[in-house]
């Protein structure tokens, strides 16, 4: 439903940053927040015709930093989510769309797609640009980078030497909103650690990021591991994704260099909190609790020194789903014991600002990207998971 004209008035709102405990009246003329008054003045600043509506609690429209639309984490069936990869194209976009579309209805008005082989987040993103769509806006890192025969098949092409890395990234740059790096594989559940190695130098991933800037992109790095870490912030990426295994030396440098980090609790919290989907033991079940339990004190140490933090799902891995896991996300956050208005912050406004979107906060100007509470989710953090109404550009 369009709003081209909209009084909303609400007994308390986050701008992205702030929380603000007053009745607040908040125009939207087409698309956009035009003004923000003090009180329910909505007879006053209302022009003829507007709709009135009024609530509890408007927020931003919240950010997901790191999906997969393409995958289906409701599916939890090794061989049902083998079978979607195989499926003909336009079936598997089908299935993104309707990833996309989920996420909006819970809120979510941006992802941030974290790659796939198939360019299927490039071409949600470009109807996701288009007036009116039914499911939320899109950024899309397209396609990674990785070494061949190494972990990352499924989202990233293979370069072999600086050659090839200089001419995929430039290559790459042209489409892609960041450029991705698969520097380590994933996690050895079993060992309880990352045991293969970075896949990239030093030198080489500051290659990435090098030419990465002269064509205007960030880079976001797959990494988790102290070897991969240490490679990764010295060399300056964008951000990190995972990041399992982090320590505070790593941290500091993070925030001595702004660099993002994406801590993606939901896919091991899945599989610890289900061992018998994967038909983990006991022993390796008490790996995985570990593993989170290192992780949340470094998200913890991470907040209090001032990182740049993100709040991204890896949604379409095993159990986690589109939209829903974001809320689960932050119920990781506020086990770790962040704020309430830090992890909002991390959910909205650190995000857009990470992406250079012009407009990180809801403020006059600002495309009415929001979403209307029953409750203050500072008061009822479940109030989250019941989204009222949901604005996309104002509709």
């Amino acid at each position: 439903m369009s709003n081209a004209n909209l009084a909303l008035v609400v007994d308390e709102w986050f701008d992205g940053e702030t929380r603000h405990r007053e009745t607040t009246t908040l125009l939207v003329r087409d698309g956009r927040l035009a003004r923000i008054a003090r009180g329910d003045v909505a007879t006053e600043v209302a022009p003829p015709g507007c709709t009135v509506e009024r609530g509890a609690f408007l927020m931003p429209g919240l950010v997901d930093a790191h999906v997969h639309l393409f995958l289906d984490g409701a599916s939890t069936d090794a061989a049902t989510r083998s079978a979607h990869l195989k499926k003909p194209l336009d079936g598997i976009v089908a299935a993104a769309r309707a990833s996309a579309r989920q996420a909006l209805v819970c809120g979510v008005t941006l992802v941030r797609d974290a790659g796939d082989r198939h360019g299927i987040n490039h071409r949600v993103r470009e109807e996701s640009r288009v007036a009116g769509a039914d499911f939320c806006h899109v950024r899309s890192s397209g396609l990674g980078i990785k070494r061949p025969k190494r972990y990352g098949a499924f989202m990233a092409r293979d370069v072999e030497d600086d050659a090839a890395i200089r001419e995929s990234v430039a290559t790459l740059a042209r489409d892609n909103d960041e450029i991705k790096l698969i520097l380590t594989g994933i996690i050895d559940f079993g060992a309880g650690a990352v045991t293969d190695e970075p896949q990239f130098s030093l030198d080489q991933v500051r290659l990435v990021v090098d030419i990465a800037r002269t064509c205007g992109r960030s880079t976001l790095a797959h990494c988790s591991g102290g070897k991969g870490l240490k490679i990764a912030v010295a060399a300056g990426v964008g951000s990190i994704e995972h990041g399992f295994f982090m320590d505070r030396e790593t941290l500091a440098v993070m925030r001595d260099k702004r660099i993002a980090w994406t801590p993606t609790f939901c896919p091991v919290h899945f599989q610890w909190a289900h061992p018998e989907v994967a038909g983990w033991s006991s022993d390796t079940r008490g790996k995985l609790r570990r593993i989170l339990d290192g992780h949340a004190e470094h998200l913890r140490l991470a907040a209090e020194m001032g990182v740049p933090l993100l709040i991204g799902t890896d949604a379409g891995s095993m159990g986690v789903e589109h939209g829903h896991a974001l809320f689960d996300e932050i119920d990781r956050y506020l086990d770790a014991g962040l704020g309430m208005a830090a992890i909002l912050a991390a959910a909205t406004a650190t995000a857009r600002r990470h992406f250079g979107i012009e407009h990180p906060l809801l403020a006059p100007g600002a495309p009415f990207d929001a979403v209307l509470l029953a409750a203050s989710p500072f008061a009822q953090p479940a109030a989250l998971r019941r989204p009222q109404k949901v604005w996309r550009g104002g509709s």
